[in-house]
């Protein structure tokens, strides 16, 4: 399936990459994930109805609406950038004309990803290398606060990951990997187009 059959499919405009970067060192450029990688990620990894996917760094959505049609899984796209946040809300506006009967929830939050409050419903957290590894263990450590405070099993799922992710995921936190997946036809040109999916282990 090609992104514009998606696109079109789900009734949303997701397609294109950010032109230009932003101000700061610590957050990186939108681009979204290829429909085809997520149906090879998600033909592995299962989801279950108590579910709650958080996307972190979201920019329009696509990882949002993939999962809600397709799983009918309830997400939370979380988005520090205004334009890409009303562009995700627009999508859902777009989304819900055709698919309005789906009952999971759908909702996009505006904040910078450390800022983000954990929900103890959250279960599942994606992240397409969005900001530098200094926010990335902010966040985790927020995953980890809120794990202690409501014990639940919690995955994380890196795509296009740089070292010093799986490094401190690996080394300073009980986070272990799980299963390393890669996207046929693009990780034989890039070893980084990949997911890696890790589980926390007490």
């Amino acid at each position: 399936m090609t992104d514009h059959f998606y696109d079109e499919l789900l009734n949303i405009q997701t397609i294109g990459n950010q032109q230009g970067f932003y101000d700061s060192l610590h957050y990186h450029r939108y681009e979204p994930t290829p429909y085809k990688g997520l149906d090879q990620l998600f033909a592995k990894v299962s989801l279950s109805s108590s579910d709650r996917v958080v996307d972190l760094g979201c920019g329009k959505g696509r990882l949002n609406f993939y999962l809600h049609y397709r799983y009918q899984a309830s997400v939370v796209g979380v988005e520090m950038n205004e334009e890409f946040y009303k562009e995700a809300l627009l999508n859902k506006k777009n989304y819900l004309k055709k698919y309005h009967h789906r009952r999971a929830e759908l909702s996009f939050q505006c904040c910078l990803a450390e800022e983000y409050e954990i929900d103890i419903r959250d279960t599942v957290f994606y992240f397409f290398n969005p900001f530098s590894i200094q926010i990335f263990m902010k966040v985790v450590g927020n995953i980890l606060d809120s794990v202690g405070n409501s014990y639940r099993p919690v995955t994380i799922i890196l795509y296009y990951s740089s070292e010093d992710y799986t490094d401190f995921l690996t080394r300073r936190t009980p986070f272990q990997l799980k299963e390393e997946i890669e996207i046929q036809g693009l990780s034989l040109r890039n070893s980084l187009e990949r997911f890696l999916v890790y589980e926390l282990k007490y």
